[in-house]
């Protein structure tokens, strides 16, 4: 993604500009000192410093029918800010400048990327603009760089994350019932219980007898049997 949408800056840069191949170079190196040095030919340079994630909402979610009738979908995409910064190297002071004019023309007429100049479709439009730099100092950048202060503009590029289309699973057209059949249970064979007021302990010896008063009359019970 980052790879197509770098392309695309400088095929954009060369042909309006113009840029030529044979007369002007496009650069992604970190213009450091030493990079600079080597220069021979008029440079523009785009250094991409920084990326990352946008706070637009993702591209929503995607669904098409393959050839064989089957439907494919695509999860949201969520946008990614790339940002460069532009500088433009040449042999003069003057011949930079002008240079860094046209390279700023070219980014303000624009509001996309145009698809023409990308080398592979893109899952959406590349949104393209100034970037605001939110209280970044460019001589601490270059700082960083080990380079010389030069002028130089940012620009922000707002790309979605592309995703692999993936299978939709087959959808439900009816639903059957079954009833499968109730399994055959043995027959319980009832238990008999033995009376808690048995008259015979578990060995069949007769239990001693309990007597007590109510009123005026005596009740004779059996005493509770014990568990074997």
């Amino acid at each position: 993604m980052i790879e197509a949408v770098d392309q695309g800056l400088e095929q954009l840069l060369r042909a309006v500009v113009p840029l030529p191949p044979d007369i002007a170079d496009v650069s992604f190196e970190p213009p450091d000192g030493t990079w600079g040095a080597q220069l021979s030919r008029i440079t523009v340079n785009l250094f991409l410093f920084d990326v990352n994630r946008s706070p637009q909402p993702p591209r929503p979610p995607a669904e098409r029918m393959r050839e064989d009738g089957l439907i494919e979908r695509r999860p949201p995409l969520p946008l990614i800010r790339l940002y460069y910064m532009v500088s433009a190297w040449a042999g003069s002071t003057r011949d930079e400048h002008q240079l860094l004019g046209d390279l700023l023309d070219c980014v303000l007429g624009v509001d996309t990327l145009p698809a023409d100049y990308l080398p592979i479709g893109l899952p959406a439009t590349v949104q393209l603009g100034l970037a605001d730099r939110d209280g970044r100092r460019p001589a601490e950048l270059w700082s960083a760089l080990h380079g010389k202060l030069k002028p130089a503009f940012e620009i922000e590029a707002t790309v979605a994350l592309d995703a692999d289309w993936k299978l939709a699973p087959t959808s439900v057209s009816s639903v059957e019932g079954m009833v499968a059949p109730r399994p055959q249970q043995p027959p319980v064979k009832p238990q008999s219980r033995r009376s808690p007021y048995s008259t015979k302990s578990a060995n069949g010896s007769p239990l001693p007898t309990i007597r007590r008063r109510t009123g005026a009359s005596v009740v004779t019970e059996g005493r509770p049997a014990e568990d074997a």
